[in-house]
């Protein structure tokens, strides 16, 4: 998947138009879409094309219990277009975004749901608005992370990594514990696989890491001792504490374009010509910085010119 042009003004359009809307008339489902049912889906496709030749595929896991949800609202009502903004200015020419949604098997009728890469506007946010945000999860401190992050290493492929022996973006927003396995019962009844053992967690981030580059971004500095500890042992210095969950497309953003080579002041200043106010360039950057700090120097990116 991951055909057709993108669309900054359209996407706009779509979700400008969904300023008077309640949630429930954005995301209508009240059961698992049945396009988004992982079970029985053999593999997500990224692939180049004519029109994308050097395709990234860019997963956004989102954890969808509880508050949690908050999160893909904003990105239906205003956010995903400055992603994308932001990614092509900084020449992320053909980036592909598949959706896929968290959360707890132990609790919840719709633990997993998977959407497909795509390229334009009016497509991704499709997946992004079947989405059904059940609001579960459960008291025990985990969501089902580790099915989302089972499903990207084993049942995605893309050309970048094929092709081009690059590395994709994974990006997982949560606030609570991942579980220690992938458990083979839940994989078998959720995704249709059989598999003889529950999968160690580190084992399934390994395979995710050959393919993707994997983030966990937590919503705000306030939840990180509920769950920071974890992930920092799961994904290392690619755990993002960001200070307002409002910051989850434009901190993906500018990761995106560290990975790519750009400087973190470059990485800001392209934020600004988005017309954001310093103090929310300033929130990126601060939430970025310590990652920014581990990356070896490399040349930036050459602008896209108009």
């Amino acid at each position: 998947m991951g055909y057709g042009s993108y669309s900054y003004e359209s996407h706009q359009n779509i979700t400008n138009a969904r300023s008077t809307q309640s949630r429930s008339e954005v995301f209508q489902q009240s059961k698992v879409h049945p396009l988004m049912n992982p079970l029985g889906v053999g593999i997500r496709e990224s692939r180049d094309s004519q029109e994308h030749p050097n395709s990234i595929p860019i997963i956004f896991a989102l954890d969808v219990t509880g508050s949690m949800g908050e999160i893909p609202e904003q990105l239906a009502r205003k956010e995903l277009p400055r992603f994308m903004k932001t990614l092509l200015d900084s020449g992320v020419t053909d980036p592909q975004v598949c959706f896929m949604f968290v959360g707890d098997a132990a609790h919840d009728s719709g633990p997993l749901q998977v959407g497909q890469f795509e390229s334009t506007a009016e497509d991704m946010d499709r997946w992004l608005t079947w989405s059904w945000l059940e609001g579960g999860g459960g008291g025990n401190g985990s969501e089902s992370y580790d099915l989302a992050l089972y499903f990207a290493a084993r049942h995605t492929d893309h050309d970048r990594a094929t092709k081009r022996g690059k590395r994709g973006y994974f990006f997982m927003t949560g606030d609570e514990n991942p579980y220690p396995n992938v458990s083979k019962t839940w994989v078998r009844d959720l995704i249709g696989d059989d598999v003889t053992a529950d999968v160690p967690l580190a084992q399934i981030v390994e395979e995710l890491s050959r393919h993707y580059h994997p983030f966990f971004l937590i919503p705000d500095k306030g939840r990180v001792g509920r769950c920071g500890a974890a992930w920092e042992k799961a994904f290392g210095d690619h755990v993002i504490a960001m200070e307002s969950s409002e910051d989850t497309c434009l901190v993906s953003a500018a990761l995106v374009a560290l990975c790519e080579g750009a400087t973190l002041d470059e990485a800001a200043q392209r934020l600004l010509t988005l017309g954001l106010d310093r103090k929310q360039v300033g929130r990126v950057v601060s939430a970025v910085s310590g990652f920014a700090a581990t990356l070896e120097p490399l040349p930036a990116l050459e602008p896209v010119m108009p």
